[in-house]
This record gives C-alpha cells, structure tokens and sequence, in this order.
C-alpha cells in the first residue's frame, strides 16, 4: 500500500480525518472541513503530510492550521499547513505548502517560492514543500530570505528538534527507505527523466541514459550501504548541489571500476540536475520493493519511453511471456538471446524459474535457485551499445544476471565473440530466444563475414543476405545439438516465398520443427513494425541424426491481449494455444487439434 493511503488510512482510525462524502474534515484542527471526494491528488497529499506530522514528527493536531491567512502577501495568500510552538498557535513553526505528485521542476521550484514567502511573512523557522515522494525542507529563520541552497535541510525536525544531517537511515524502523506503489514508482521515474531531458536540451535517449546511470548508483547505494548509517544516495542538511553531486558521482566512479562493461563514460549532467534527481528518487526503496512492482513499473516507463524512438529493440510483453512458456526454461539450462534488445526474454526466463522455486521450496532455497539461475544461466548480445545498457540495467532492476549480457554483432566470427566473453561459443547453449532484427540487409562489401554462413555466400555466391536469415543459422549454430531448442520471430516470407526455398530446407535438414504459430498482421505495429510474422520452435537435432516424418504442431492466434493501437484485449489466443500445445507434446501422434 503506497505511503500516502497509509497515513490517510491510520488518520481516520486514529479520529485526526474524518470523511463524509466529498467532505474531509481534519478533526483535531479546529474541525477544518474542506471538499475531497477522495480523488483530488493535492488533497490527499495534504491529509496523508497532516498525519505523518503527527505520527511521525510527533507534532500536537492542536497546534497545526490548515489554510492560515499569510500577512503582507499580494494577493492575499493562505499557507496549505501551519505547525506552531505554542496553544495558543501564535507563533509559527513550519510552514507546508503541499502540491500533486507529478508536478514539474518549474512548478517545484515556485511552489519553494511560495512557501518562502509565507514563511518569511509569518516568519516561520523551517518550511517544506510535499510532492508525494519529491520534498524539499529549508531552514528560513537561519539565513538571509534569498537563500536557496545553503539552507536546504534534509528533513524537518522531529518535535521541534534539531533538523538530522541525514533523514534516511539504513535499517532504521522510522527512517529506512519505503516500498512504493507501481505507479509511484513510475512517476517517480519520469520525473527524474523530464529533469534530466530538460524539455529537449538533450536527446531522449541520452537522457534515458543518464537516467539510468544514477538508478544505477541508487541501487549500488541501497546494497552497499551498512546498517545504521544513511544512504549516501540523499540529500543532506546544508549541502549544496556540487557536494551531492560529488557524493553520487563517488559511488559511479567505483561501481564503474568494478563493472566496466555497464556504463564506460562519466556522468555527463550538471550539478542541480543530479541534486534534482536525487530529491525525487532518494526517497524510495528499489531494492525492498516487490520484483514485479518494480519490474514492471521499470519496462512501462522504459516501453512507454522508447515507443517510437527505438520500438524494434521491445518485443511485446505477451509474445514474450508465451514463447518462454512454449520452451519453459528451467534452473539448469542456458539461455542466450543474440539480439537482447531491452533484455525481456532473459527476464521473462528468469520469471519462469522464480515463479517454479517459489512453488516448490522454502524462501531461502527459491531465493538461491533463482539467483543462481540468473547469475550464472542467462546470456545476451545486444549490438545497440545504448540499448545493451538498458537491458543491464532492467536486468540490475531485477535482481541482476546484467553480467553476461554484452554490446556486439551477433553475426561476426565466433573468434571475435569469444574475445569479449568466452562462454559465447558453438554448440553451447541449451535455449535460443529471440526476436532478430527484420528487414536489414548485410552486404558482403560492408561486413566480411558473409562468405562464412551457408545461407550467406558460403557455397552460393551472393551479394547481400537478409540479417533474420543470417540470424537463423546463427542460432541453430549456438545451441546443443541433439538437445538445443529454439525460439525465434520470422516474418512470413521465409516461411511463404518460394524464392526462399532454400531457407526452409536449410532449418528442415539442422532441425525439427517443434510448432509454428502465425501472429496477427498487427502484432508488431504498435511498437514500429507492420511486417506480418510468425512464431518457430526447433530443436537442433543431433549430428548424424537422419530426417523422418513427424507432426508439427500448428496454430494461428487472432487475438494476442492487445490490438493494433497497443490497448489491452480481454481475449489472447495464446493461451488456449500454450494448453493444446502441452497436449501436442504429450502425444504428438495422437493429437486431434480443435
């Protein structure tokens, strides 16, 4: 449950709120009554801060007002919450100027000038401004009214205290970092990337990129900080933009020595843009919040980001989900995915495994076969330098097995693979997923390894080839023979075109085709693509193994749980399909179909 329904939750029971219909009374407060019907987003921020003051900074109800008229304010202004020093509420303590979750940095930034000038005309010691999870506190009595940095304070004193240096503490019952909702979490996410992109002053990608370099510190911070001591992932009492910069920067330099391959340049952001991010991310905790939650908070953002921009390196959801289903990898195969993208069949492969060690053995044990599994079994080759690094960072984001994914062409000679990571040899791996890239031509004058794949210009002399033909026998070369399957996304030509003939004899002689399931014309469409493809499933038979009749299965899917505009459909086909298709494998022969 996010943070804020808490303190709304624990306030009405607790008799500080009280709701009636669209009204919210704030009880103890002088009754004050104002109209909510549960849905204004600044409202709620208001009453869930109202509560926490309260509970967690122990501030009496008697002494906090609500909408208090500010003196000396063209126009007349009225500050959000008021907390005094004394009953009678004559002298003013801190000042709360609460705004919507979401808001954007300008807005942020003139809401600090609001509630600077309430609390300079009440004449205030300490103000915040709350947007959900991004706040900014300052101490006003102790400098000059045009102070904006120096004075920043972390947190605002518990019971008229003094303001802690940090206000996250790693294993601190009140202080540690909290789980967040789904959709907090990807706000929180956006709006780190809106601070970073600057409305356009950097490219999408790059900013994506950026972002992605500091979620990378937050976690390395989250995992390496001890308990007891704060996060350095925050903003401390009196520090400047350059001095969390410089404390962030810290942690990158080091996470970089230690894993070159994730990210090889420097944090290319200014000071105030870091600091800024750090307001609205360091109050969450990534690493304790639930896997799925963040998992697919980080690929709506990531998907929701890219559409458009790079929709060829995203494989939907759904067809992923059932194509890992199809081959149903387990914790002692190894899986590769040649052209990675964002890294969604690694970690739909990871789920599968999770999904079976939470079923079948305790916490500890599931959590170590998975892990291991992740570890040590998945393995990609992205040839996009940018995008490999977001697939590390999902898989980072996930609980990691970032470190067998690396930035190459797939298709050069093995040699030249195995000079990044050994373990990208032949015949090695127990499961190809992927979804190649379409449509691409390789040309012989352009790359020189054409000439060593049959279906290049081994034995036929060609200019040119297709790169999912290329990808075809590169992936029937990656896995066991005898063993080894395969999951790949063609397009229908190669199954169709009767120039292609020699494609499909070339699987049929090197595989047994498992099922092949066509997709719908707009399965692609939505993220860039319009080709019309199908699913193959193969496995790589064994050397000396000689061709013989078998059945194949077959399907065609109509609806795949979303339609041509990227909206949910009810109905996916691919269900119904995964089912007759584990009665296929049961008894090939037998099977009537529907």
């Amino acid at each position: 449950m996010p943070e804020t329904t808490n303190y709304i939750e624990q306030g009405k029971r607790k008799g500080f709120l009280k709701v009636e219909g669209i009204n919210i009374f704030y009880v103890k407060s002088g009754n004050y009554k104002t109209r909510w019907g549960g849905s204004d987003p600044e409202e709620q921020v208001r009453a869930s801060f109202y509560v926490e003051l309260i509970e967690k900074y122990q501030y009496q109800p008697e002494r906090i007002k609500l909408e208090v008229t500010v003196p000396r304010r063209t126009p007349a202004d009225r500050a959000d919450i008021v907390v005094y020093e004394d009953d009678e509420c004559k002298k003013p303590y801190l000042v709360v100027e609460c705004k919507k979750d979401g808001i954007s940095d300008a807005e942020f930034r003139q809401a600090i000038e609001q509630v600077f000038g309430n609390a300079n005309s009440l004449r205030a010691k300490y103000a915040i401004v709350v947007a959900g999870e991004t706040r900014s506190a300052f101490d006003v009595a102790g400098f000059k009214p045009s102070e904006r940095e120096k004075n920043v304070i972390s947190d605002i004193p518990v019971k008229y205290g003094k303001a802690p240096k940090y206000r996250f503490i790693k294993g601190d019952e009140i202080n540690d970092l909290k789980e967040v909702s789904k959709e907090d979490l990807i706000r929180a996410l956006q709006k780190s990337h809106d601070t970073v992109w600057q409305g356009g002053r950097l490219a999408p990608t790059t900013a994506f990129d950026e972002v992605a370099k500091l979620l990378f510190c937050k976690l390395k911070d989250e995992k390496d900080t001890t308990k007891g001591k704060p996060y350095k992932f925050q903003i401390g009492t009196h520090e400047t933009a350059d001095e969390v910069f410089n404390r962030i920067n810290e942690i990158y330099q080091k996470a970089k020595k230690e894993d070159a391959e994730v990210f090889k340049e420097d944090i290319r952001l200014e000071s105030p843009i870091v600091y800024s991010v750090v307001e609205h991310l360091q109050g969450i905790a990534f690493v304790k919040t639930d896997l799925d939650t963040k998992g697919v908070a980080f690929e709506t953002f990531m998907t929701d980001f890219f559409k458009g921009k790079m929709g060829q390196f995203f494989t939907p959801r759904e067809i992923i989900r059932f194509m890992v289903k199809m081959l149903n990898p387990t914790k002692d195969e190894i899986i590769l995915d040649p052209a990675a993208g964002s890294g969604g069949f690694l970690l739909n492969s990871m789920d599968n495994v999770r999904e079976y060690a939470k079923e079948n053995y305790d916490d500890r044990e599931a959590w170590e076969h998975w892990h291991n599994f992740a570890k040590n079994n998945l393995y990609g080759i992205e040839i996009n330098d940018q995008i490999a690094r977001v697939c590390k960072m999902n898989m980072i984001i996930h609980d990691d097995g970032h470190t067998n994914v690396i930035s190459t062409d797939a298709l050069q000679d093995f040699e030249n693979i195995q000079n990044i990571h050994k373990k990208f040899k032949k015949d090695y791996f127990d499961i190809v997923l992927t979804n190649p890239p379409f449509g691409a031509t390789i040309k012989a004058t352009e790359k020189d390894y054409l000439d060593k794949f049959e279906l290049g210009a081994k034995f036929k002399k060609r200019k040119n080839q297709k790169t999912e033909i290329l990808f075809i026998e590169r992936t029937i070369q990656f896995v066991k023979p005898g063993t080894g399957r395969i999951g790949i996304v063609l397009p229908d030509g190669i199954l169709t075109n009767s120039s292609l003939q020699y494609v499909r004899d070339f699987i049929m002689e090197r595989c047994q085709i498992l099922a092949v399931v066509s997709l719908p014309q707009f399965a692609f469409t939505h993220y860039g693509a319009g080709v019309k493809a199908s699913l193959v499933f193969l496995r790589r038979k064994a050397r000396g193994e000689k061709s013989k009749n078998y059945p194949i299965f077959m399907a065609i899917a109509e609806h795949i749980g979303y339609d041509a505009t990227g909206r949910k459909d009810p109905v996916n086909d691919l269900d119904k399909i995964l089912e007759e298709y584990h009665k296929f494998e049961e008894n090939p022969r037998g099977y009537k179909g529907v």
